[in-house]
């Protein structure tokens, strides 16, 4: 870890000049230049009033941030034939259901229904990559085809039939996670 360098960043993130920084801290402008640069090393005692100035603590600081995974490849897909109802569901992200929102890639044949939903508390979206599908929401039916997509509000029981001949693939997006 380049200890000036993460200085530097909370000094500038803090909206601080070093002149204004140097202020706070009873130290002068060159010294803070020189820390920054990774010239000089301040020493503990130095350090803490520095970081305190900056609204963090040694522990904070010497902390790595959490890797958090944000990119997601094949390799995490998850998948779940149903053939009973005609689908194939794809988690395109591993434990959505621990999320806010859960996308999936549901592959519908033709004569296929996704699992049909309860009323629930949320936000639905979908997006159609493949054929044309039915969305029913309630005793409403909707067509979409391939370059449409939905948004609803889940108030009442819906789902996804594929009335086609050919296959259908939708990105769907619920929020809460509900698949």
């Amino acid at each position: 870890m380049k200890i000036g360098e993460k200085i530097k960043w909370l000094r500038i993130r803090n909206s601080l000049t070093q002149a204004e920084l140097a202020d706070r801290c009873e130290l002068s402008k060159g010294f803070i230049s020189q820390i920054e640069r990774d010239l000089t090393s301040p020493s503990i005692a130095t350090l803490v009033d520095l970081l305190d100035c900056l609204g963090t603590n040694l522990q904070e600081f010497f902390s790595d941030p959490p890797t958090t995974k944000c990119v997601y490849t094949q390799e995490d897909i998850a998948a779940k034939v149903n053939d009973e109802l005609g689908h194939e569901i794809h988690w395109v992200i591993p434990n959505a259901q621990k999320n806010r929102m859960e996308p999936i890639i549901i592959t519908l044949q033709p004569g296929g229904q996704s699992p049909k939903h309860d009323p629930h508390d949320g936000e639905e979206f979908g997006y159609v990559l493949q054929g044309r599908v039915q969305l029913v929401l309630g005793t409403t039916e909707f067509r979409a085809k391939k370059g449409d997509s939905f948004y609803f509000q889940p108030t009442v029981p819906h789902f996804l039939r594929n009335a086609g001949k050919t296959e259908a693939k939708v990105l769907w997006v619920s929020t809460p996670p509900s698949f």
